[in-house]
């Protein structure tokens, strides 16, 4: 069937031609048998007699809505097959395909180039997981799909993703796939040879892969393995330990100190993200958490500890989502939070659990305004 359908770009010139895409129109309404078969090779014909490069015809566009909408399956992929990589097929057609079952989908959702980022954006949105799993591996994706791919946190999505060599990752999203690296363990081999992968991301990587990714980081930066390890330790467990007797009020204030600076000198040199965050949260640091979320976020230490103990969760929800702390990963911070802080927050007039991702500038408005000192 595929030979039928040519991916010639029709375009019917004089009169004779325009009666016989009238007479294909009137086949593609027809229900028998007989009046599929015609229509297949009237198709066929039409695409021969006319030349490459020519635009589609209207009554073309037509007919081929037609056979998607109401043709068998075979004739549906058949039609995904042959148009995938044809630039005069209707662009609607297309989109239609892309909607349909993965199997018919899958040619066009890979190759089309009449598919833009409105169209991936929607498969992304409405269609079924291996739908978007093939938009996550598409050629030369843009930086808004790979952003939509990379706010939604599925794990099989993000792994197509990371995979993808073509795809415009910008710096700050490959460190939001790093940072699901902790969670996604299939994430990190691909992550480990992605091309924009640069040395401070690498750092960041390190600290989530085993021996062998850390061989290859090491060895594709060209880094004293040693030394990274050492430094990465650094980052995450600080040579100066946290003093024992919490209760004694000199201890606690040099300990503070002690973290301000760790979280200042990592602020300067671009270190301090989300995933230093998590991390001193399963480390058990929580004043190291609330020292780094401060300087992250740009808030006030009052205000981060405010939240912390708060009835319900929402601001601790909005501070994490301002500083760029997943919403997939919040649940888990969340009862860790509350094993170190007594059970706080509390669980009372919580409307986090209903809300979906917040972008970070609005989420640092929502919760300034939430602590009483609204601002930019």
């Amino acid at each position: 069937m595929n030979a039928l359908i040519r991916p010639q770009p029709p375009h019917p010139t004089d009169a004779g031609t325009l009666t016989s895409a009238s007479r294909l129109l009137e086949l593609a309404r027809g229900k028998t048998t007989d009046d599929r078969r015609r229509l297949l090779l009237g198709i066929a014909a039409l695409c021969d007699a006319t030349p490459p490069g020519a635009e589609a015809s209207p009554l073309l566009g037509e007919i081929f809505m037609i056979i998607a909408r109401q043709a068998e399956r075979d004739i549906r992929k058949a039609l995904s097959e042959s148009l995938a990589s044809a630039e005069w097929a209707p662009p609607a057609l297309i989109a239609m395909l892309a909607l349909d079952e993965i199997e018919i989908a899958r040619p066009v959702i890979a190759a089309s180039p009449l598919l833009k980022d409105q169209d991936l954006l929607r498969v992304l949105l409405e269609a079924t997981i291996e739908h978007q799993i093939e938009v996550a591996r598409r050629p030369h994706i843009s930086g808004r799909v790979a952003d939509a791919i990379i706010d939604r946190g599925d794990p099989a999505t993000l792994t197509a993703l990371a995979g993808n060599r073509t795809a415009q990752v910008s710096e700050d999203a490959l460190a939001r796939l790093i940072e699901h690296s902790s969670r996604i363990a299939a994430l990190r081999a691909p992550l480990t040879r992605h091309p924009h992968l640069n040395g401070a991301l690498a750092m960041q990587l390190y600290q989530w892969v085993g021996q062998a990714l850390r061989e290859a980081i090491s060895e594709r930066f060209q880094i004293d393995e040693t030394r990274l390890a050492t430094a990465v330790d650094t980052v995450i467990r600080p040579p100066s330990a946290e003093p024992r007797g919490i209760g004694n009020a000199d201890a606690v204030v040099d300990r503070e100190e002690m973290e301000r600076r760790l979280v200042a000198k990592l602020q300067s040199s671009g270190q301090l993200r989300a995933g230093f965050l998590i991390r001193a949260v399963r480390e058990k640091r929580l004043s190291l958490f609330e020292h780094a979320v401060t300087a992250l976020g740009g808030f006030t230490l009052d205000q981060v500890r405010a939240a912390m103990v708060r009835p319900g969760p929402d601001a601790l929800f909005l501070m994490c989502a301002a500083v760029g702390i997943d919403r997939a990963v919040f649940p888990a911070l969340l009862e860790e939070i509350r094993a170190m802080n007594h059970g706080r927050p509390g669980v009372s007039h919580s409307g986090y659990p209903g809300r979906t991702s917040v972008a970070p500038a609005a989420a640092a408005r929502e919760f300034r305004t939430l602590m009483g000192q609204a601002g930019g």
